[in-house]
């Protein structure tokens, strides 16, 4: 591994974290509230959450060899935060998986992306980082409707520094994950 693909995979596994926690967040709303309509790139949390899921597994199936191109944005929306979470945990666990692979000369593999009837050809790195931006982005967008409801919303503001590690225990715990694997002691 590198310094870059042990980032990456720092990513992954930071950005699994925001997810479990934003929708373990969002598994508290009344269905009204998650699918009220708000202010917002997309109308609800449901569908800023549910477009996050549809972008990460176009992504993630492209850089998997399954270019699956725009049948993914016809995937069917999960119409509950529960089954949300449990899709995008399914997700989550495929880009960690994908990342802990990596191997430095597999960052500038191109990789095939079908846009309607063109194929793009970008890089491994260059998709992963674009991938965490657009995660981040849309995340924000719900964690800022969610400020709006009954139910507040979690903190998403960190990364996995060893000196937070007592604020994230129990979402780790809840994830199943070992959390003293997660402390990223060692130099990324």
């Amino acid at each position: 591994m590198t310094y870059f693909t042990d980032a990456l995979t720092a990513m992954a596994r930071n950005s699994a974290w925001a997810n479990h926690r934003l929708l373990t967040a969002c598994c508290a709303l009344t269905q009204e509230e998650f699918i009220a309509e708000r202010t917002g790139f997309f109308p609800s949390i449901s569908d800023t959450l549910n477009h996050n899921l549809q972008v990460d597994c176009f992504y993630i199936d492209a850089l998997e060899g399954n270019p699956m191109g725009p049948a993914s944005r016809t995937l069917p929306a999960e119409d509950t935060a529960p089954k949300l979470m449990a899709a995008q945990k399914k997700w989550d666990q495929h880009l960690i998986t994908f990342c802990e692979a990596l191997m430095p000369q597999d960052l500038q593999r191109e990789v095939r992306l079908v846009r309607g009837e063109d194929i793009k050809l970008e890089r491994t790195d260059r998709i992963l980082l674009h991938l965490f931006q657009h995660q981040i982005h849309h995340r924000g967008q719900a964690h800022a409707m969610l400020s709006a409801t009954s139910v507040a919303p979690p903190q998403l503001d960190e990364f996995f520094l060893s000196s937070d590690l007592t604020l994230r225990e129990d979402d780790l715990k809840a994830m199943g994950w070992d959390s003293h694997q997660q402390t990223l002691s060692e130099p990324i």
